[in-house]
């Protein structure tokens, strides 16, 4: 059976840190490249950053560059999004999702193959 499963989302007040973490299980995880795209009430699903199968090259959309920053340990079937200085603008809901093919944007969802429950974070004080 497929998995993603997202964690580490929560309520932290802005300036704060989080670190997000995605478990694989159910299909060969090395093989895929991995994205977080996150979701806000009324807004369009939007990739946030994006990690390919050796986790040597790594994208991140322009509003987190600098703030954020994804790693995986293929040993653990784990990407994690390091998230510092976040802003009220980056609540949503944060999904992970992962894609088998290694051509076309990363930023199109229909790309990916498999996708997490999402978890919430919500940046307010």
């Amino acid at each position: 059976q497929v998995q993603l499963v997202e964690s580490g989302g929560g309520l932290v007040q802005p300036g704060g840190s989080l670190r997000l973490s995605c478990v694989s299980s159910g299909f060969t995880t090395n093989l895929y490249g991995i994205g977080w795209f996150r979701q806000a009430p009324g807004k369009e699903r939007e990739g946030v950053s994006y990690i390919n199968t050796s986790g040597r090259t790594t994208y991140g959309r322009d509003s987190v560059k600098g703030r954020f920053t994804i790693s995986r340990d293929n040993a653990k079937n784990t990407v994690y999004l390091q998230m510092n200085s976040l802003k009220p603008e980056d609540t949503a809901v944060y999904y992970c999702a992962a894609r088998r093919r290694f051509d076309g944007s990363w930023l199109v969802t229909t790309y990916y193959d498999y996708w997490g429950q999402g978890t919430q974070v919500t940046v307010s004080s």
